[in-house]
């Protein structure tokens, strides 16, 4: 894997980090993620880097494997240009059920 890539890997994986950090050890609560403005606009602008950084590796590797690659570049694009159409269940959704799993995978191709 070449050096851009894995510094892009890393970025995801530092964001992914930093998601988790806004929490601690403390529960994910959605009704307290609703409440906190700057916890949710911080979470969007992770996965804004998540998404770029996911679109950087495909532009540069079109066969690169990562799952989801393109439901990330497609988030990513509706955070930014339709950040009046987004959904707090959706972006909670994916903090709950895809973040881990994106962890797991990138960790896993930077170990490579």
């Amino acid at each position: 894997m070449d050096v851009e890539t894995k510094a892009w890997l890393f970025d995801i994986l530092q964001s992914i980090d930093e998601i988790e950090s806004y929490y601690g050890d403390k529960p994910k609560i959605y009704e307290e993620y609703l409440a906190d403005i700057k916890t949710k606009r911080a979470i969007e602008r992770d996965l804004e880097i998540i998404g770029e950084a996911a679109n950087r590796i495909l532009k540069k590797n079109a066969g690169f494997q990562l799952s989801n690659v393109e439901k990330i570049i497609s988030t990513r694009n509706r955070i930014i240009h339709g950040y009046d159409k987004i959904s707090d269940e959706l972006i909670w959704s994916i903090v709950i059920n895809h973040i881990p799993k994106l962890k797991e995978e990138v960790s896993i191709l930077l170990k490579d």
